[in-house]
């Protein structure tokens, strides 16, 4: 029998058709990574890291799926290529057409060079705490052992994260 995994995954676009792109992505994510159990609310959100007159869209999702982790970083950075996002050799934070980012695996933590999980700066960003805690507030953060609720209650950051109403949903995924 298959082994299934459950992976959580950040989304964010701040160019393009941000509403499009970040559909798009789930529907890659679902079609090479696995079912999507279920997604949080888009929300609004300033850059973090970096100056932006673009302001991200982010959901999380969370996946069934029987690639190991290290499978699935491998098929998230082809979808983001396949996607339009170039990446750039720099130190910094820069707009992106998207990015997905696994917080989580399972309950594991993995500390390899080219992927580290639990996502370690995960409980330092709103926009990463906010739409977790609405799809699985209860889920324990296996190295910091505190609730995403715990961790959103106890985050500095204070960068603006804002719920995207249904009404503003559809003005912006009309927008291109």
């Amino acid at each position: 029998m298959e082994t299934t995994h459950k992976c959580y995954l950040l989304l964010g676009s701040n160019q393009g058709n941000r509403v499009d792109t970040l559909d798009k992505a789930l529907r890659e994510i679902r079609r090479k990574i696995g079912p999507v159990e279920k997604y949080s609310s888009l929300y609004e959100t300033e850059a973090w890291g970096f100056e932006s007159e673009n302001a991200f869209l982010n959901r999380v999702a969370v996946v069934s799926t029987a690639l190991t982790a290290l499978e699935v970083l491998k098929t998230v950075l082809e979808i983001e290529t396949g996607l339009g996002r170039v990446r750039h050799v720099s130190d910094g934070y820069v707009s992106r057409i998207i990015d997905i980012d696994i917080l989580f695996f399972d309950n594991e933590i993995i500390d390899l060079p080219e992927l580290k999980i639990p996502h370690p700066k995960l409980h330092l960003r709103m926009f990463t705490l906010v739409p977790l805690t609405e799809i699985c507030p209860e889920k324990v953060h296996p190295v910091l052992g505190k609730t995403v609720s715990e961790l959103r209650a106890g985050c500095k950051d204070e960068l603006s994260v804002r719920k995207i109403t249904e009404s503003e949903f559809q003005t912006i995924k009309k927008k291109k």
